[in-house]
């Protein structure tokens, strides 16, 4: 481990050059350039402020805040696409960069450390202005935003080692990625996110423990929605899954990545 630690730290300039390309690509040929990246997450805290915050505040129990649905949905929204954009990237970076890989000898890890790196920004930039709406419609969480730390750390970890295990099993069976793109829609609508967990029947609320996502997802809500820590307990098992699946990862990269260069 601390080999591939210092391998990291000795290409630390191709990560960070890499993350630099990847962002000013994204908005190349762009007449308001990289104004994108504030413009387009503004314009959806703004629709969901302005349709859903009355529409929505009485499906929220015991939140009574104009802006607690549009809060509520935000907060959901911007974890979910924070982990849909590592996994979704995930499972496809030895394909996308099969080029790379055949020509270049450097370590293949850094490929991940790129994409946690790339993703880290974009959320990073949407987050700030969601903090900026926070502050200006006076809904600052206050001292429980801290927690935010050990759950983005959650997040990333439970992310890349989904997104890592699924991109060696994409590249000897293209399947998993066709597969796992519907599953993830699948999985979007079971996670209380558009909705609150309150508004499911008993049966089908008590099904949610097997969703891992939903647990963090409500760490952020309750953070951002009540002011309140997360119920740190609820966390264990995906902190625990997330481990598991890096080891997995790492595990089956390291068996096969002889196997992926020639696969690809």
């Amino acid at each position: 481990m601390l080999a591939l630690v210092r391998a990291l730290w000795a290409y630390r300039g191709f990560i960070l050059g890499s993350i630099k390309r990847e962002f000013q690509s994204k908005y190349r040929n762009s007449m308001l350039g990289a104004a994108w990246t504030i413009l387009n997450p503004l314009a959806m805290i703004l629709v969901y402020t302005v349709i859903f915050a009355e529409v929505m505040r009485s499906r929220l129990p015991g939140v009574e805040n104009n802006f607690g649905y549009s809060i509520y949905l935000c907060a959901g929204l911007l974890t979910w696409g924070y982990f849909a954009e590592i996994v979704g990237r995930g499972q496809n970076v030895f394909i996308d960069a099969a080029n790379l890989l055949k020509k270049l000898s450097f370590p293949r890890l850094c490929l991940p450390v790129i994409i946690i790196g790339s993703a880290t920004l974009n959320f990073a930039i949407i987050f700030c202005l969601f903090i900026a709406f926070l502050l200006f419609s006076g809904n600052f969480p206050g001292l429980p935003i801290l927690a935010i730390f050990p759950l983005l750390l959650i997040l990333v970890l439970f992310s890349i080692g989904l997104g890592i295990t699924l991109g060696v099993l994409n590249v000897f069976f293209r399947d998993v990625g066709q597969f796992f793109g519907i599953f993830l829609t699948f999985w979007f609508w079971l996670t209380p996110i558009v909705y609150p967990a309150g508004a499911l029947n008993g049966r089908i609320r008590t099904m949610l423990i097997w969703n891992p996502m939903a647990s963090l997802i409500a760490g952020f809500q309750s953070i951002f929605v009540s002011g309140q820590w997360p119920q740190w307990k609820t966390l264990g098992p995906i902190s625990l899954l997330s481990i598991i699946l890096c080891l997995i990862g790492l595990r089956l990269f390291r068996r096969h990545a002889g196997e992926m260069v020639d696969e690809l």
